[in-house]
């Protein structure tokens, strides 16, 4: 595990009262906890904790002074590679875990499988420089609910953290759109295939057509139930319904299966 000083974002030779380095890359908050909306997840009297793994120290610094810098997520602590992970994983609570493929030791995936072992409700968001496509849906399958690609990403990492802490998915925009982009260039389903997953499409009303079409498009179950005026409680139930229905178990498995139906 890292000092107290790295635990808490600093840098030891770093003089008080610096402000926190900016890249280009690196964009600063956009909305500011007085304007997010108090029904959301990450409030400044109940953050939203953050586990953060990346063996790269100045982007774990540079990551660790944007989340302290919003009210709205909280640090709990940082590790640089796959054993300090495990050891972070099991001994703190947390929401959501930012991690890097690689960290030496080992590869961030092993640290989402054993999250999902230990903490099933955490959330995991990839932060790497590597964009396969392989490696991005392999991370789904796990279990993430974000990829965000180091050298092009152009959000905020608290905004990223709060989108998948209230039910939404948080990935590089050109990554999404290659994703999809391969996704209509796949091979026809074969016949009995096709028949079968358009009997299961079929079986979705209306309305969960409406919410998967919405969670496909990055909404969070806050904002689905804002725009089709019921609660958020009632969009999670149709996402449940949703999930039983397509045999699926995460988000992007039924992101995934929206995009090969062609539903949005």
């Amino acid at each position: 595990m890292l000092n107290s000083k790295e635990a808490d974002g600093t840098s030891p030779s770093a003089p008080e009262g610096d402000p926190p380095p900016v890249s280009g890359q690196f964009a600063v908050l956009q909305n500011p906890p007085s304007m997010w909306p108090d029904f959301m997840t990450g409030q400044v009297e109940k953050p939203v904790r953050v586990l953060l793994v990346d063996d790269d120290a100045h982007m774990r610094r540079v990551i660790a002074q944007e989340l302290m810098a919003d009210q709205r997520t909280l640090l709990v602590a940082q590790a640089a590679s796959v054993r300090e992970g495990r050891k972070a994983i099991k001994q703190h609570e947390f929401d959501v875990m930012l991690v890097d493929l690689n960290l030496g030791d080992g590869e961030g995936f092993q640290l989402i499988d054993y999250m999902k072992s230990i903490r099933p409700a955490a959330e995991a968001v990839i932060i790497s420089i590597m964009e396969n496509d392989d490696q991005v849906l392999h991370a789904f399958e796990l279990g993430a609910t974000g990829y965000l690609v180091k050298n092009s990403w152009f959000g905020s990492y608290p905004q990223a953290v709060l989108q998948v802490a209230n039910g939404g998915a948080s990935i590089t925009p050109h990554l999404a759109r290659r994703l999809l982009q391969r996704f209509d260039r796949g091979a026809a389903p074969a016949a009995h295939e096709q028949q079968q997953d358009e009997r299961e499409t079929e079986r979705l009303s209306q309305r969960e057509k409406e919410v998967l079409r919405m969670v496909a498009s990055g909404y969070t179950s806050a904002e689905i139930g804002t725009r089709l005026l019921i609660s958020s409680l009632t969009v999670n139930t149709h996402i449940k319904n949703i999930y039983r229905k397509l045999q699926v178990r995460t988000r992007a498995q039924a992101v995934r299966f929206a995009s090969l139906r062609g539903l949005f």
